[in-house]
């Protein structure tokens, strides 16, 4: 057994870390589009839209019933085939376009589930004085579903962090994709993924630290 090259692996750290920033730049973009869009969904569920309600339906049992990989896929490599106008779409765009809607389907079923656990009677009260469903979910229900919601959505922005490194299939280069390349220069695979695995592991205890402030954060703001 060969002991592992040291040397190589201090070479590997800032060739990695230079690459951290577009890694965090899809999850950032990502975690915010799906956000917004999660939102959307969880409020047209709610209200049970007519027709609306039933395509949102749909998206959200395609997207989380089928892997992430394959939905990458299907954007940069498929829907070219039906759409020539998407042969532009660069590797970067096409991943946070996955991202997006991958997780903005898990998402919307956890702000949904987070609106649904506010008591009933703030709507019914909210609605006796005259409050339209907008201005009550707007001004009441949403931002306790929000203290609800925040920490499995900030567990979801650091899955989308580690998922990121699904987009190196598509020609990125990030930090999955740099640690690939130089694995395959080098042969020293071991060292080359060790190295990335410890970035990404970083990056996600220092979220989780944030992540337990904030839960700390929100549990104060309930108890008073």
């Amino acid at each position: 057994m060969r002991p592992l090259d040291i040397a190589y692996m201090g070479n590997m750290l800032p060739v990695i870390a230079s690459y951290i920033p577009l890694t965090l730049f899809m999850a950032v973009v990502g975690m915010v589009l799906a956000l917004v869009l999660a939102a959307v969904f969880a409020v047209v569920r709610v209200l049970r839209v007519p027709i609306i309600d039933r395509v949102v339906a749909v998206f959200i049992s395609f997207f989380r019933g089928t892997p992430l990989l394959v939905q990458l896929f299907l954007f940069y490599y498929g829907l070219p085939q039906l759409f020539p106008s998407l042969t532009s779409l660069d590797g970067v765009t096409a991943a946070i376009i996955g991202l997006t809607l991958h997780f903005a389907a898990y998402m919307a079923e956890s702000i949904r589930g987070a609106i649904l656990g506010v008591d009933r009677s703030q709507w019914e009260a909210a609605s006796s004085i005259g409050m339209t469903q907008g201005q009550v979910l707007r001004r009441i229900i949403l931002p306790q579903a929000a203290r609800v919601a925040a920490p499995t959505l900030m567990n979801y922005f650091i899955d989308m962090i580690k998922s990121t490194s699904l987009a190196f299939t598509l020609g990125v280069t990030e930090m999955m994709g740099a640690a690939q390349k130089e694995a395959a220069g080098s042969f020293l695979y071991l060292e080359a993924f060790l190295v990335v695995a410890l970035f990404y592991w970083a990056i996600v205890e220092i979220l989780s630290v944030g992540q337990r402030w904030i839960e700390r954060h929100l549990g104060r703001a309930v108890a008073r």
